[in-house]
């Protein structure tokens, strides 16, 4: 006799479960919003806004409904393109939800990409390994190659000996 397997889940299914309840309550958003903008916002805006909220109309009656004003996020000069391209960025977020979801959009001038950390310089070498990248960079004549390597040289040894 064999049993019915149970129906297998993706780890992202099993955290938007867990995130988009916190997310609607919170932000009033979900993760398929998120997930989904580089393609509504299109090539000219994915990679300088983000959204943040969508703040919906609070006292409504029973059977009507108001859109709401979704809050984006903006890096620096772009916020002027996206202000003429609201219209159209509205329409799609609205195709996107199936229904008139927002009827405004307020755009927040902040950074939106995270900054790259630069990892940190390796320590000097000591001991050996100094003296053996030494007696390799030996024969090298020009200043900035002799940098170079031994830049790489003391990471690749540095390395080794932790």
């Amino acid at each position: 006799m064999s049993y019915p397997r149970k129906a297998e889940k993706q780890i992202s299914e099993l955290a938007n479960g867990l995130i988009d309840p916190v997310l609607a309550k919170r932000a009033g958003i979900n993760t398929a919003l998120l997930g989904s903008w580089d393609e509504i916002a299109g090539e000219d805006f994915a990679d300088c806004t983000r959204p943040e909220k969508i703040a919906w109309a609070r006292g409504n009656e029973v059977g009507t409904y108001k859109p709401g004003v979704l809050t984006i996020a903006c890096e620096g000069a772009r916020a002027l393109f996206l202000t003429h391209a609201q219209g159209e960025l509205i329409q799609r977020i609205n195709s996107f939800f199936g229904f008139a979801a927002v009827h405004q959009i307020r755009i927040v001038q902040k950074p939106v990409s995270q900054a790259v950390k630069r990892s940190r310089s390796p320590p000097p070498l000591k001991g050996e390994a100094a003296r053996k990248l030494e007696d390799m960079m030996e024969g090298i004549e020009g200043d900035k190659l002799r940098e170079a390597v031994k830049r790489l040289g003391t990471a690749v040894l540095g390395k080794r000996s932790r």
